[in-house]
């Protein structure tokens, strides 16, 4: 099941309007959860228009990535070490996938719950790695691994009242080459949206991205970018956050 939400995950991503939403809740105490919700409403209603598949029925299932991993360890073992590393670090994240053909409504959301900010840094990783986890065979047997699809990660910081959120290039050859590759698939892609959504346990007291909107408690800040501007300079999304003390 994994492996067909994955494989899905992975074409939508690249030919529909799909709208991406990271999340991060913190609490008091430090802990809190980061998810990235894909949403494919609008694939879903187009398909449903082109009367592609009546047989859609209401789905609404979680997924650990531990049992999966755990499932195909074997393969897995015969990876580099390396690559068996990242692969393990997802061991604590979650795959939900919802779908209801009568209300049009489809997303996955990966996410993960954290005892501190920084066990969120993988988030973007664990998106990425996502296709080493489809098997490289029709048959299934062997578990593929493309580093080459992680370049641009994610570091959360939060301590002393500022929360700071930065884009960085991982393998800046890499990069290019994905980024200049994506020249031949923007039409698909300009409606494409990149937002992120934080809560705090305190009241906002500044940001440095001007153009933020604030919920009415003033403690959730909600930016939303264009998802080929992020992907062309990852920095606009680069966030400092001060809270009241």
């Amino acid at each position: 099941m994994i492996k067909k939400l994955l494989l899905l995950l992975l074409v939508v991503v690249m030919f529909t309007a799909c709208q991406f939403t990271e999340t991060l809740v913190i609490q008091e105490d430090g802990t809190g959860r980061v998810s990235m919700n894909i949403d494919m409403k609008e694939m879903m209603a187009m398909g449903q228009s082109m009367d592609m598949d009546s047989t859609m029925i209401k789905i609404d299932s979680t997924v650990a990535f531990k049992t999966f991993l755990e499932e195909k360890k074997d393969s897995i073992a015969k990876l580099p070490k390396e690559e068996q590393e990242k692969l393990m670090k997802l061991k604590d994240y979650k795959l939900r996938t919802f779908m209801d053909p009568e209300t049009s409504e489809f997303f996955i959301d990966v996410f993960v719950d954290f005892s501190s900010i920084e066990e969120a840094n993988n988030l973007m990783s664990s998106i990425n790695q996502a296709s080493s986890l489809i098997p490289s065979t029709p048959g299934g047997g062997e578990v593929s691994s493309d580093p080459s699809s992680d370049v641009i990660g994610i570091r959360y910081e939060y301590s002393n009242n500022t929360f700071t959120r930065d884009s960085y290039i991982k393998d800046e050859a890499m990069y290019q080459k994905q980024k200049d590759s994506l020249q031949s698939a923007e039409m698909f892609m300009s409606s494409m949206n990149y937002k992120l959504k934080y809560t705090f346990p305190k009241k906002i007291k500044s940001s440095s991205i001007e153009d933020a909107s604030y919920s009415l408690d003033g403690k959730t800040i909600i930016v939303e970018k264009s998802f080929l501007d992020y992907f062309k300079n990852p920095d606009v999304l680069d966030l400092q956050v001060e809270l009241e003390n």
